[in-house]
């Protein structure tokens, strides 16, 4: 019995040996990435299989977080960043260039940036129900002219970086117009929402005909229910283009680690299954790699986008602009 107890005991402590020898990466995500409906489970799987190490995803705030933290953070990378925050985010020193080569980029526009790496992206677009909005507009302007009993949920651009980028966008393709393409687009919204997931639920229980959402956003229903009932309009004036990036933090513990993570970010395993697991089109993946479903969307011709310096510089007027004509 006591040979059978040291036996015991001495695994035990060869268990915990070994588990405490065991390298961590720890990685800073969103809520929604780590959730088990996320792309984070299934990148943590991959990603050890290959490392010999421990992933742990700490969720929450991303940006705030690393801020109030600074040189003490945990975190040795960071993924789920967007273009919104990412001028803060440079001139907080937090970050590392990402030593990764871009050619194998697959974007619709170039991407020079050796901090931010993209993993995925989207156009900000309004989704519609067929079996609702027989005629859809054909292009922003038709949408602004539509009968006002066209119904339309849109998410708070001070809370929501999908409702930032539709400020955004109104701004890339009204300029000094913005604020009366808001006046025409007000009767139309029935409700402003703090965030994407409120709306898009109002939109799936029929409490609206066209929701602001992602072109992305239909290839879920085609392809995780067979329904291809919810499309986006595609609008010729163009779409403002939505990107997720990770970032290696500079201080990290584990740069090797966290430089292999950045190299797998743009590999195989991560973007082959990154359009099923975060419902967006993968940053290093061609189309005709893309799920069927992805295949079968309708994608703009013209991308509209901002650079960090020229978002932060009109970011307020744009909020400005939409917080006036909606309070009328």
């Amino acid at each position: 019995m006591k040979t059978l107890t040291f036996t015991v005991a001495a695994g035990c402590l060869s268990a915990t040996m070994a588990l405490a020898d065991t390298p961590v990466l720890t990685v800073y995500a969103p809520d929604y990435f780590v959730s088990e409906w996320g792309p984070g489970p299934k990148i943590e799987e991959l990603f050890e299989a290959q490392c010999a190490c421990d992933l742990q995803f700490k969720p929450g705030d991303l940006l705030p977080r690393l801020m109030l933290e600074g040189d003490r953070t945990e975190a040795d990378v960071v993924i789920g960043l967007n273009t919104d925050v990412t001028k803060k985010a440079r001139e907080s020193g937090l970050f590392a260039e990402h030593g990764v080569a871009l050619d194998a980029l697959t974007l619709p526009l170039d991407w020079t940036d050796t901090v931010f790496l993209p993993f995925n992206y989207a156009h900000t677009a309004f989704v519609y129900d067929t079996t609702r909005v027989a005629n859809p507009p054909a292009s922003f302007d038709d949408l602004l002219n539509a009968p006002d009993d066209l119904r339309l949920v849109i998410q708070d651009p001070r809370t929501s970086i999908s409702g930032l980028a539709l400020v955004l966008w109104v701004q890339a393709v009204y300029g000094d117009g913005a604020q009366a393409a808001w006046e025409k687009l007000a009767p139309k919204i029935v409700t402003v929402t703090k965030g994407w997931s409120e709306s898009y639920g109002l939109f799936t229980d029929g409490e609206a005909d066209m929701v602001l959402s992602y072109t992305t956003s239909p290839a879920y229903h085609i392809i995780a229910e067979g329904d291809e009932t919810r499309k986006a309009a595609i609008f010729p004036e163009g779409h403002y283009f939505m990107v997720e990036l990770a970032a290696k933090v500079a201080g990290t513990d584990q740069p090797e680690l966290a430089d292999q993570f950045m190299q797998f970010v743009l590999g195989g395993d991560f973007q082959g299954m990154i359009a099923t697991g975060n419902w967006s089109i993968p940053a290093a993946l061609p189309m005709e790699q893309w799920p069927e479903g992805f295949q079968a969307l309708d994608l703009p011709e013209k991308v509209l986008f901002y650079s960090e310096d020229e978002a932060a510089a009109l970011r307020d007027e744009a909020i400005e602009a939409w917080r006036r004509a909606l309070s009328q």
